[in-house]
């Protein structure tokens, strides 16, 4: 491959980062990550009307790169991938999920399965692309253990996401995911730990606390050392419906993963087909059904991905 640095484009999420991130370090690239959005009102408009100019981009990127690989991911890095491209006549660029512009403007496109695209330049993926290996998870320290917890202990680990689009995330609904817990979990002998993310609502949290009192190890700061740790020691995992990035991330493990869902404000076909394609697959599932313990095969599509585009690129 004759490409040894790759420049990341996001505007931060979690997902998107754990997305492009994942993919530089699976081709074994350097890479440094601008954080870039689209000014306003074009951030509001359909991403095909905003035009291709360094005006409405919203953050600092570089007016030349050479010898470089681009990979972007999410609707708002899509104008600075296409100006880079427009400027860099030799630069291959990537861009993570459907673009919702004509697929001719990247040289390639990852995209899920459940955006159910199609073209000669795109690569599917089942679930989301992620910067979680299995070496890592293994190889993680315990930092549970001054909690007196470890591998020996039947340990639940929730994995708690936060609002958007398509769910509230309010206390009415964590309030019967976490009563759901108990009865199942907690009230079998299993010991609980919560872990947030950066879209974890603080009164979400401070809710947890009051609820499980001091029957739960709650992590209340976003930390990816105890989130690898939780992956590690947990018998099993459970994971809020919003986001299919922590669900695909949790998959590596090959460990039983529980989704816990919630009251939608809007139904969503993608988040539909992802979650039903992944119980297919034995994968996850729904928090309430059956605990008996099952496996599956390691899924690992980071790294499938990344050897199709080595070959592509030799």
């Amino acid at each position: 491959m004759r490409y040894f640095k790759a420049l990341l484009l996001t505007e931060g999420a979690h997902g998107m980062v754990s997305q492009v991130e994942g993919l530089a370090k699976a081709l074994k690239l350097d890479f440094n990550h601008c954080f870039v959005n689209l000014k306003r009102p074009w951030r509001y408009f359909p991403i095909n009307l905003v035009p291709i100019s360094k005006s409405v981009i919203d953050g600092k990127i570089p007016d030349q790169i050479e010898n470089q690989l681009l990979i972007s991911c999410g609707k708002n890095s899509i104008i600075s991938s296409l100006f880079l491209k427009r400027n860099n006549k030799n630069l291959f660029n990537i861009h993570i999920q459907n673009p919702k512009v004509n697929f001719s403007n990247f040289d390639l496109i990852v995209a899920p399965e459940h955006d159910q695209i199609i073209g000669s330049n795109v690569l599917s993926t089942f679930g989301a692309l992620h910067y979680i290996t299995k070496q890592e998870v293994e190889s993680s320290n315990n930092f549970f253990s001054k909690y007196n917890l470890s591998e020996e202990n039947k340990i639940v680990s929730l994995i708690l996401g936060g609002p958007n689009r398509y769910y509230d995330f309010n206390e009415i609904d964590l309030g019967n995911i976490f009563l759901l817990i108990k009865d199942i979990f907690l009230d079998k002998g299993f010991k609980l730990i919560l872990i947030r993310s950066r879209r974890t609502p603080e009164n979400i949290i401070d809710f947890a606390k009051k609820f499980f009192l001091n029957s739960a190890v709650i992590i209340d700061f976003v930390s990816k050392e105890f989130y690898l740790s939780a992956l590690k020691i947990s018998k099993t995992i459970i994971v809020t419906c919003d986001s299919t990035s922590m669900i695909s991330e949790c998959a590596i493990t090959q460990k039983p993963i529980f989704v816990a869902k919630m009251k939608a404000k809007r139904r969503n076909k993608r988040f539909e087909y992802f979650l039903n394609s992944f119980k297919e697959k034995g994968i996850i599932r729904f928090l309430g059904e059956s605990t008996d313990y099952w496996k599956y095969p390691a899924l690992d599509e980071t790294n499938r991905i990344a050897t199709i585009i080595k070959e592509r690129l030799n």
